[in-house]
């Protein structure tokens, strides 16, 4: 799929790809593109059959109810009043399943609005910013291998054989109210964005990820990560959106002059 937007000073150009991986009977994964409301997500269900697909789903669900929004706050609050909606759905689905699973879902949502983007992120699925040739993680995972990181007890290279790699710390779903992290950004001409499950990171390092975005439109870098992540076996499902943004110069060419009197 590939989808053009603009929003009046930039221009988006969408990919976007999902597959089950070559392991998994179903895919617990969901993705919403909605560049006319200026979002663009991916959720990461866990709970098994009929649960995690449930949760991400729900978040997929609330957040193409968004709509247009008037102002980058405004589609932040909107984005949280969503993910609040989404959380309760969850919660209420695991009591009524009445099962000692825990069911959630992690989340990371792309927003733009005119000039500015922010990731907004609960879990592991991750945000990235290619920019100038360089591609650079945006969120920061919430798991228990990146809080023994940053905690200084377990190095970089000891965390490639960590057994409890996909342990994650936040989801939604799994607390009263979502637990998210922002960062925030203005956007510049050329800049690339990529959102993905864990599933994608597991088998590819950031330099393989950055050397496929460099060289290929959205849609074809979306569609050359997942075939590359089957050959490489695709243990869990692995879904991606990549969003190129490039100035918005129709829209400098036929945007009439406006005059006071």
């Amino acid at each position: 799929m590939i989808a053009h937007f603009r929003n009046g000073v930039f221009a988006f150009e969408t990919g976007l790809a999902t597959d089950r991986g070559c392991r998994r009977e179903i895919n617990e994964d969901s993705l919403i593109a909605r560049p006319d409301f200026g979002i663009w997500a991916v959720a990461d269900g866990m709970g098994g059959h009929a649960a995690g697909d449930f949760a991400s789903a729900a978040i997929a669900a609330e957040l193409d109810s968004i709509g247009v929004p008037v102002s980058h706050a405004d589609l932040q609050a909107r984005l949280m009043d969503r993910l609040i909606r989404a959380n309760d759905a969850i919660r209420r689905r695991a009591e009524a399943q009445d099962s000692r699973a825990t069911i959630g879902s992690t989340v990371v949502a792309l927003l733009a609005q005119e000039a500015e983007w922010s990731v907004v992120w609960s879990g592991d699925s991750r945000a990235y910013l290619m920019r100038s040739g360089q591609l650079v993680q945006q969120s920061r995972d919430h798991s228990e291998l990146r809080a023994l990181i940053d905690a200084g007890q377990i190095s970089e290279d000891e965390a490639k054989d960590f057994p409890r790699k996909n342990v994650i710390t936040r989801a939604i779903g799994v607390t009263p109210r979502p637990q998210c992290d922002i960062v925030s950004g203005e956007l510049l001409p050329g800049d690339r964005f990529l959102l993905c499950s864990d599933g994608l990171c597991e088998h590819l390092e950031d330099a393989e990820i950055a050397a496929i975005l460099a060289e290929r439109p959205p849609q074809d870098a979306c569609d050359a990560l997942i075939a590359e992540v089957l050959a490489r076996g695709a243990r869990d499902n692995v879904t991606v959106i990549v969003v190129a943004c490039s100035p918005d110069f129709f829209d400098e060419v036929t945007r009439p002059s406006v005059r006071s009197e």
